[in-house]
């Protein structure tokens, strides 16, 4: 397994890249009949807002592939009030819903958004809201309004108020530098939560989404830490001789699933926060490793070679019984499950390339949901309505998301750098 990390990390060190800067949408593919939505300018009378509010909820919703958002240019009229809205004119123009708004500044000075979701063709009101927050939230209020138009029209939770976590490397002075960094869902607003001349792999998000576990080798050999987000406080979890990686917190945020190898071979272990003990889960001669958390907190889902080659097992974290799941194809690895814990998504070998794949646990069903080459580390949202995954474009690292249903997908490439590892954030 040493030997395995210590190729991984030299590949990493080999990759070209570089300056760093944020991450940009790219829509690849959607649906084949997208629901057609105008989002009316959301706007402050009197003022300029520092952000674009029906843009972002335009640009969430399409990036979804389920939506096609009327450009502005083509609207016959700006509605700020459901009383200035006029139905046959979105008719003409094929509008299946319609989102009207504006945004008042409070005496407080906060920012009260009130909005609204019209039924077209049925001339109906289906939801008023309002969303508040200081001139520093738009963005947060504008994917709040995102997350409530999608949920009211598909019955799915929006997870568009959600973060992603990943690592972005670039050469500066003639070295790799690598950085961990944390941004909204589109990938706006980066913010940097760690810089280090080692690498920094496996960033995995606590259950209330304030802190993030990772592997940095900056002591040397890997070690795992946990930081928090909003003062930035580090604390070192592991210091082993050997493997010490993929950290997994438990629904519950008392514990963590980890890889050591500190008794000779990489097994799984689970390390209680409050007692700061490491009680060992597996015992094989193979390697176990990359563990995640099943929702009921009992059970763990880890890939494993015990079998002759890499595939993914569960494991009852009481009784340690150990049940495989996958069959099909002789390479799985890298488990992750959906909320409801029917979908497992992995890395699945096809015909010698890797792609992402997705089984469904109950009836075995497996489907191929991405078409690139080389494509690793998968996330999937919250709302278990997309995932995303690691891949190569142009002999650049990117990320790239794909529905569940292989119906949409998009890329998030860097604009000038190199990304990988990515970690979507819980609600």
């Amino acid at each position: 397994m040493l030997k395995r990390v210590c190729r991984i990390v030299c590949l990493i060190m080999l990759m070209p890249v570089s300056a760093l800067a944020e991450l940009s949408i790219e829509i690849t593919s959607g649906v084949d009949n997208p629901t057609s939505i105008a989002i009316s300018p959301i706007m402050m009378k009197g003022a300029p807002l520092a952000e674009d509010i029906s843009a972002i909820v335009g640009a969430d919703l399409e990036r979804s592939g389920l939506f096609s958002a009327m450009p502005r240019a083509n609207m016959l009229s700006n509605p700020r009030a459901l009383s200035e809205v006029y139905y046959r004119d979105w008719r003409i123009v094929g509008m299946q819903y319609l989102v009207v708004g504006s945004v008042v500044r409070q005496a407080d000075g906060q920012l009260s958004a009130t909005f609204s979701l019209v039924e077209v063709a049925g001339e109906r009101v289906l939801f008023t809201h309002v969303a508040k927050g200081r001139d520093s939230q738009l963005r947060d209020i504008a994917h709040y309004i995102s997350d409530k138009v999608f949920y009211t029209i598909t019955g799915i939770k929006g997870a568009f108020s959600t973060r992603l976590a990943y690592v972005t490397a670039t050469k500066e002075g003639g070295r790799q530098v690598f950085r961990l960094m944390v941004s909204d869902a589109d990938g706006a607003r980066e913010r940097l939560m760690l810089k280090s001349k080692e690498p920094i792999m496996s960033p995995a998000w606590s259950p209330d989404g304030k802190e993030l576990a990772y592997v940095s080798f900056e002591t040397g050999r890997p070690a795992i830490f946990r930081q928090r987000l909003d003062n930035a406080k580090r604390e070192q979890l592991t210091n082993f001789k050997g493997l010490n990686g993929a950290p997994a917190w438990s629904p519950d945020g008392q514990s963590m699933a980890l890889v050591l190898s500190k008794d000779g071979n990489p097994e799984l272990y689970l390390y209680r926060f409050a007692t700061k003990t490491f009680t060992r889960l597996t015992r094989h001669f193979s390697i176990d490793t990359e563990p995640n958390w099943m929702s009921d907190g009992k059970s763990l889902i880890f890939t494993s070679d015990r079998g002759g080659s890499p595939q993914i097992y569960k494991l009852d974290i009481t009784s340690r019984k150990i049940e495989r799941l996958t069959f099909n194809g002789s390479y799985n690895a890298r488990p992750r499950l959906s909320a409801d814990d029917r979908t497992l998504v992995m890395v699945h070998r096809s015909q010698g390339i890797f792609h992402i794949a997705s089984q469904d646990l109950v009836t075995g069903d497996v489907r191929i949901l991405t078409r690139t080459r080389l494509d690793e580390s998968p996330t999937v949202a919250p709302n278990g309505a997309m995932l995303m995954y690691a891949t190569k474009r142009n002999n650049k690292g990117v990320l790239a998301a794909v529905s569940i249903d292989a119906g949409s997908r998009f890329l998030l490439p860097s604009r000038q750098g190199d990304v990988r590892e990515p970690a979507w954030s819980p609600f």
